[in-house]
């Protein structure tokens, strides 16, 4: 049986982490779906990135666009092009979307990410985003930062769809997921239904082992018990924190404050395990997959990691196996002298830099087209 499959029949969705207009042309994400059971799809500004200034997928598309819009700046530019590719994978995934009831079949499109520390900018965008695109499987996707907490609470009131991103602790996890569930809250006393709104929690994985493996390798003394102790949490610390986080997920969706809003027909916000490409060459290349499998989660793969798991993944339930061992390897972490909520914080802050830099990077490159000779040969021909 297609391992990707096996996913789905252990309760985990099968997403996938990328998106680029040749995909839809070419009917990949309609065989993905039909062949892998993909069950959907996510973006964010770095794939864009990739996908607009790397190659002339989009280069008819801008010059029609431009011609249409004049004055239409790189921004404005971006989103249109990506609205419709948003759109088509929407239409894609549709039948994905019915057959489970709105919990999956969804595709995810990220605020710009200089909007990460500005809540009522995000607001404001997520909801302009949601009425473009104009589709019920669409997730607007909010930067778990401090500001996007309360972006995410309205939104979900709003009854927009949230993918919230650039999660890393399991504290700011549990704050996320007050802040859905205050989200429905409002949205069931104002007399609204609940019933349609879907949402996960993308908690990324291997950035962490990346970061905590690089400072256990700095560790230097002649200590040896301390030195064995470094030596055994390498790359275990990302599935560990998932894991707790699974843990703190189950608790929160199985209290009594959940019950009165499932009972109004609530789905729960599932943990959407993201950044679960391999990147250390010593470490298995589906190791973020086949540790982290359990019922009610979603993986969003690069396009590298869902092809390594179709070919040679072995998948069975493993999510809450050795969650004791993994407070355990977690509280080992002040022995070495890391801090863990440090770490988490620093890769917040570097994600919401990785992505603006990406979108800067984006948009001058539409400027460079406009700009460009050829693009100006082409658009007026």
């Amino acid at each position: 049986m297609n391992p990707l499959l096996t996913l789905n029949s252990l309760g985990q969705s099968v997403w996938y982490d990328n998106i680029q207009r040749s995909m839809l042309s070419s009917g990949m994400l309609q065989k993905l779906v039909e062949d892998d059971g993909l069950k959907g799809v996510t973006s964010n500004p770095s794939i864009f990135e990739k996908a607009i200034n790397g190659s002339s997928d989009y280069d008819q598309a801008l010059a029609t666009l431009r011609s249409e819009n004049p004055d239409a700046d790189a921004r404005a530019l971006f989103f249109s092009l990506a609205i419709e590719d948003i759109q088509a994978a929407a239409d894609v995934l549709r039948p994905v979307y019915d057959a489970s009831d709105g919990k999956d079949g969804m595709i995810s499109l990220e605020v710009g990410p200089d909007l990460a520390h500005d809540a009522d900018g995000t607001i404001a965008e997520g909801r302009e985003l949601w009425k473009r695109v104009d589709r019920p499987n669409l997730m607007i996707k909010v930067p778990a930062t401090r500001e996007g907490l309360a972006a995410i609470q309205q939104l979900i009131a709003d009854g927009i769809n949230v993918n919230v991103t650039l999660l890393f602790s399991t504290q700011r996890h549990e704050e996320v997921m007050d802040a859905f569930l205050s989200g429905l809250e409002a949205r069931l006393k104002s007399g609204k239904p609940i019933n349609t709104i879907a949402s996960v929690a993308s908690f990324f994985i291997s950035r962490v082992d990346t970061a905590i493996d690089s400072m256990l390798d700095d560790i230097k003394t002649e200590d040896e018990d301390l030195r064995k102790k470094a030596n055994s949490l390498k790359g275990k610390i990302a599935i560990a924190n998932a894991k707790i986080s699974y843990q703190n997920y189950k608790e929160v969706f199985g209290s009594e404050r959940f019950q009165q809003l499932r009972e109004a027909g609530a789905q729960t916000q599932r943990l959407l395990w993201a950044s679960t490409g391999t990147k250390n060459p010593n470490y298995s290349d589906v190791l973020y997959v086949e540790t982290l499998i359990g019922p009610d989660t979603v993986n969003t793969m690069p396009p590298a990691t869902f092809d390594a798991v179709r070919s040679h993944g072995h998948p069975h339930l493993t999510l809450e196996h050795g969650v004791d061992l993994a407070r355990f390897q977690v509280n080992m972490l002040p022995e070495v002298g890391i801090t863990l909520d440090s770490v988490t914080d620093d890769l917040e802050a570097q994600g919401v830099d990785v992505f603006a830099q990406s979108f800067d990077t984006l948009l001058e490159a539409i400027d460079n087209k406009l700009a460009s000779e050829n693009f100006q040969n082409a658009a007026s021909a």
